[in-house]
């Protein structure tokens, strides 16, 4: 039973999947995903099809971190709702197996963008891939948790006003220098919090571009990857989240939408993405969207200074990448509260 991540003890899987997975059979070729999944995630070739194995990674966790049970629990409930998703196989709960949980699902080929200006794409395919991408999230957030089983995947209450208060417990529990903007952005998110308006629904966490699969020369979406942030909270978080990622710079090291000429390149404003999102989910706009994307900007710099604080304490898996990137919690905190007042 091993504990490293980058391996798996390829007997012990295949000999649990012949007992419990109805078709499979071996050989079996074993190769890990790259990239920056917290979940060891690996394929697994055989002559008939290919399964994916995503794991907890194995040793002492914090507490509701990994849950790939929850990960596997919200893409078997949306299997068949127009949330593309890969067929979910078997969850493996014990321990013994391979060191820690993981389940099995289909593998699904297609293509996958790494930065949403989609650089190699034609023009036209851009255009319809984003409004694929909006199509998805409107689904998402339209999906009847109480029909579907998921109205229990997330508590109750004001979604925003409970994402702050952990964020910023985090944020402090991180904290390494005083940043006189991420104070201002705290304080101004909860003096401008606007009043819950009721919806409660499914939301991704980490809705991006990388973290879905498109059809191989086509645009139609195939699967939406990555559900361990997904729970029950307010939809315009995954929206403004997209919006968020698009003010980055440009390319591979930002991976957002920043000082590029989008009209030229088939690729939509903020406000049309937007609007094509209300107009599917039969909204009149929104108001105040500008707190929306501020708080998203918080919680991501609430995320890259947990990054810091375990590089400077010796913890993180890429120490020069940890340090440089935390660099950019100032930048955050300030893009947040421009865009709070915005308003």
């Amino acid at each position: 039973m091993s504990t490293d991540t980058q391996t798996l003890d390829e007997g012990a899987v295949a000999a649990y999947l012949k007992e419990n997975l109805p078709g499979f059979e071996g050989p079996m070729e074993v190769t890990k995903f790259q990239g920056g999944q917290s979940n060891p995630t690996f394929m697994l070739k055989t002559p008939s099809r290919n399964y994916v194995l995503r794991r907890k990674p194995p040793g002492v966790l914090l507490k509701s971190a990994h849950a790939v049970d929850r990960e596997y629990r919200v893409q078997k409930a949306l299997e068949g709702s127009d949330v593309p998703v890969s067929k979910m196989h078997l969850l493996c709960e014990d321990d013994g197996v391979i060191g820690s949980m993981f389940y099995i699902m289909d593998h699904v080929p297609g293509r996958n963008f790494n930065e949403p200006a989609m650089p190699d794409v034609p023009v036209a395919d851009r255009t319809a891939i984003i409004d694929e991408m909006n199509r998805v999230l409107a689904a998402l957030h339209e999906v009847d948790i109480h029909k579907v089983g998921l109205a229990d995947y997330g508590p109750d209450g004001n979604y925003f006003e409970r994402q702050t208060g952990r964020w910023t417990k985090q944020y402090r529990a991180s904290e390494t220098q005083d940043i006189p903007a991420m104070n201002a952005l705290m304080e101004e998110l909860v003096k401008r919090q606007p009043k819950d308006d009721g919806q409660r629904t499914l939301v991704h966490g980490d809705y991006r571009i990388d973290n879905m699969i498109f059809d191989a020369t086509g645009t139609q979406c195939r699967a939406v990857l990555d559900w361990e942030l997904s729970t029950i909270g307010h939809p315009f978080a995954d929206l403004a989240a997209v919006i968020m990622q698009w003010q980055l710079p440009a390319g591979s090291e930002g991976r957002g939408m920043g000082g590029l000429d989008r009209a030229a390149l088939g690729l939509p404003s903020d406000e049309a993405f937007i609007a094509a999102y209300c107009q599917r989910r039969g909204l009149d706009g929104i108001d105040n969207f500008g707190y929306y994307l501020g708080f998203c900007f918080f919680r991501m710099a609430g995320i890259i200074q947990g990054v810091l604080k375990r590089a400077l304490d010796g913890n993180a898996s890429n120490p020069e990448r940890a340090m440089k990137v935390g660099a950019f919690v100032p930048v955050f905190a300030q893009h947040g509260l421009d865009a709070l007042k915005r308003g």
